[in-house]
């Protein structure tokens, strides 16, 4: 039974933490096999034995906290941003009087009833603009977990107490504006962060933006354009010059020319005839199209293009498992450490008074003051404030965005972000031929058949959906009634036409077609009744890029290998031409898998690229498999990666973004380690101001965001 794959819009989430939390909860769904979120996305995919509703899904979301939207992307951002901007300048406008406030009452001068301003002003601040970030830490909070909010929320409510406990006459300093300060850098990062993230998924955002909101379909009585939901299989619609392509379909009348440069990479425009397929997003140059739909809402091209990307970004890498085990334990762990240094500093104040005075030298932000409870304050907030680890849950799911969303823009499906990881190790490359290295549109230039024989081998071949067969069938049309057909998988076809039994397939005997089999083409013997009564010569030309790319897989340290079930001398022809040294002929689709599982066994990584179609077992039993199809190839369940237009040179392409990303990963790793190693010692012995603590924070994450974006 097939699988049901679901994604869903996640509002609510600010960490990495929560995201967990969100991906426990949907494990729990009954019939939900597979649950992944990704913070980056904002999203969760979700793979089920049946259909699960989505108030199911929204329910336990709730549950857990959060909530699901069922709004348009775009629509859901617009109003987001909006509202972080608003909280944004609201905040400003009062830190930055409030800030210029403290700097004078810091350098002696006195301003009347400053604390109190800070108690109001900064509350208002903290509780209003600062409204969502306690949200998610009270959600936090009253779900018994911690996320990255919490830390900013104690560390800014800490601050504000000082201010509040400061106007009774309680003797401690008061960090009123420092916690206002917090907040609102607090809000620079994230809607900074924001702004990146939109940047990173650049490459989703176009293809859904392209998507037509309306068609025009030709209706009996004239013209009438209607919503792109209405559009029906079987409607004819129009597409006039400089209008995108709003459904997938067949052109019934009209030339042009199609840039389809949004969805398959490739910059130059393509000519459309009458009889040739079109796909919804594509657009229309340069004359007017009259186009008969065939797929419709899901079942399209762009929005399985779509959907297959989303699934890509939702998904996760085994060294995220590592990430994640680290975030569950994080924030608790900061604050036992920021509660250490605090009793640390209030009981053995008096003793590093000495050390301080030598520290402030070199760090003058260092907080001078004689109370032991107020520099206490000031280390366990610093402390807090700090450790935020934002970087470490953005480390790697704003790579894997970047990376499929660059694979996305050059043609390729990244299905499943587990082949980036494992493309780095990848030390073979086994490729089947037909549809792969040549282009897969195979046609007969000769045959040895008398026209009425050729009618019947044309009609037995329209029965079948191998390439070769439809180049027969398309070469010679035929309405020859056929019985008792039997397609011999790597054989040929066998069937009974007028009581005469045919049997059309791999020659015999290769002798007499050693110059058509050396010259890379094709031969097809046609028996009758067990005699051998003619035979076909059909060529595939070579894709224009194989040779380039077999070129670079061999520079890499990478060895191709052709996997081909036809005979060796065609299959040997091709390889030559290409540069393949290795070649596996005459082997049938079960046979390429053993051969795939031999090299495994030497301890090495495969890639095996085949059509999806009669390459399923190899592809799934590969380390990594990779689908070449257009269109109807597209949704292969056993595919890694799916290539939506071109051929072997996407596949060095593949390589080289995962590697790539892997590389970038494991940066955004280090630093993200790096800095909070560095950085929460040193807030602990009390040499970082929490305003400072806050802004490094902030820097961090789009630091590791802005690495990310390295990868286009």
């Amino acid at each position: 039974m097939e699988k049901k794959k679901k994604n869903v819009s996640v509002i609510g989430m600010t960490c990495v933490s929560c995201a967990n939390r969100v991906e426990n909860a949907l494990k729990k769904i009954k019939g939900v096999e597979f649950a992944s979120v990704n913070l980056a996305t904002e999203s969760a995919f979700l793979i089920s034995e049946k259909e699960v509703p989505l108030e199911d899904v929204k329910k336990v979301v709730e549950e857990a906290g959060y909530g699901i939207s069922t709004e348009a992307p775009e629509d859901l951002e617009k109003r987001r941003y909006r509202s972080s901007r608003k909280n944004l300048i609201f905040s400003y406008f009062i830190t930055i009087p409030l800030s210029i406030l403290m700097i004078f009452n810091m350098l002696g001068c006195t301003i009347p009833y400053f604390v109190w301003m800070e108690l109001v002003f900064g509350g208002i601040v903290l509780f209003y603009a600062g409204k969502n970030t306690i949200k998610s830490a009270w959600i936090a909070l009253i779900h018994f977990h911690t996320n990255m909010d919490t830390l900013i929320f104690i560390g800014s409510l800490t601050c504000w107490i000082t201010a509040l406990l400061h106007s009774f006459t309680f003797p401690i300093i008061s960090f009123g504006t420092i916690g206002t300060m917090i907040i609102t850098i607090h809000l620079t990062g994230r809607f900074i962060e924001s702004h990146l993230r939109d940047k990173a998924a650049k490459e989703i955002k176009a293809l859904i933006k392209i998507q037509a909101k309306e068609a025009t379909v030709i209706f009996s009585d004239g013209l009438d354009t209607i919503p792109i939901e209405a559009v029906k299989v079987g409607f004819l619609v129009l597409v006039k010059p400089g209008e995108r392509l709003p459904i997938d379909g067949q052109i019934e009348e009209g030339i042009s020319s199609v840039d389809e440069s949004m969805i398959t990479g490739e910059s130059i425009p393509v000519s459309k005839v009458k009889g040739d397929h079109v796909t919804g997003g594509s657009l229309n140059l340069t004359g007017a199209l009259k186009v008969r739909v065939d797929k419709v809402g899901e079942d399209s091209f762009l929005s399985q293009m779509i959907d297959l990307i989303k699934q890509a970004q939702g998904t996760k890498i085994p060294i995220q498992a590592l990430a994640d085990k680290i975030t569950l334990w994080f924030v608790p762990a900061i604050m036992f450490l920021a509660i250490v240094s605090a009793l640390t500093w209030y009981l053995r104040f008096n003793e590093f008074q000495g050390f301080l005075s030598y520290a402030r030298n070199y760090f003058p932000w260092i907080l001078n003051t004689d109370s032991a409870l107020s520099f206490s304050v000031f280390a366990f907030v610093s402390t807090i404030v700090i450790a935020c680890p934002c970087a470490l849950g953005l480390a790697i799911p704003m790579a894997l965005v970047s990376g499929t969303g660059l694979a996305a823009k050059k043609g390729l499906i990244i299905r499943n972000a587990e082949a980036i990881q494992t493309s780095k190790d990848i030390r073979v490359i086994m490729t089947d031929k037909t549809g792969t290295i040549t282009l897969g549109q195979p046609s007969v230039v000769d045959h040895t058949l008398s026209q009425e024989e050729m009618k019947i081998v044309a009609g037995i071949e329209s029965n079948s959906n191998h390439p070769l067969a439809k180049a027969i069938s398309s070469f010679q049309k035929s309405t020859i009634k056929v019985e008792n057909i039997e397609e011999i998988s790597g054989e040929g076809i066998r069937a009974f036409v007028k009581g005469d039994e045919f049997f059309i397939g791999k020659p015999k005997q290769l002798e007499p077609y050693i110059k058509q089999l050396k010259e890379g083409k094709i031969v097809v013997e046609v028996i009758k009744n067990g005699k051998n009564i003619g035979s076909i010569i059909i060529e595939d030309p070579i894709r224009p890029d194989s040779k380039q790319a077999v070129l670079k897989m061999k520079n890499s340290g990478i060895n191709p290998i052709m996997l081909s079930g036809d005979n060796r001398e065609t299959a040997q022809a091709i390889a030559y031409r290409v540069g393949i040294e290795k070649v596996f002929a005459e082997v049938k689709p079960k046979d390429k898998l053993n051969i795939i599982r031999d090299y495994q066994r030497k301890g090495m990584k495969v890639l095996m690229v085949g059509d999806g179609m009669n390459d399923a077992a190899s592809l799934k039993g590969a380390d990594i498999g990779v689908a070449i199809g257009e269109g109807a190839d597209l949704a292969v369940d056993n595919a890694d990666m799916v290539i939506v237009k071109g051929g072997l040179s996407r596949i060095v392409d593949s390589i080289e973004i995962s590697q790539k990303t892997f590389r970038i990963i494991k940066q955004n790793l280090f630093w993200a380690f790096f800095y909070n190693s560095l950085m929460i010692p040193m807030a602990m012995a009390g040499f970082l101001h929490p305003a400072i603590a806050e802004g490094a924070m902030a820097i961090s994450s789009i630091t590791v965001i802005l690495n990310a974006l390295r990868i286009k």
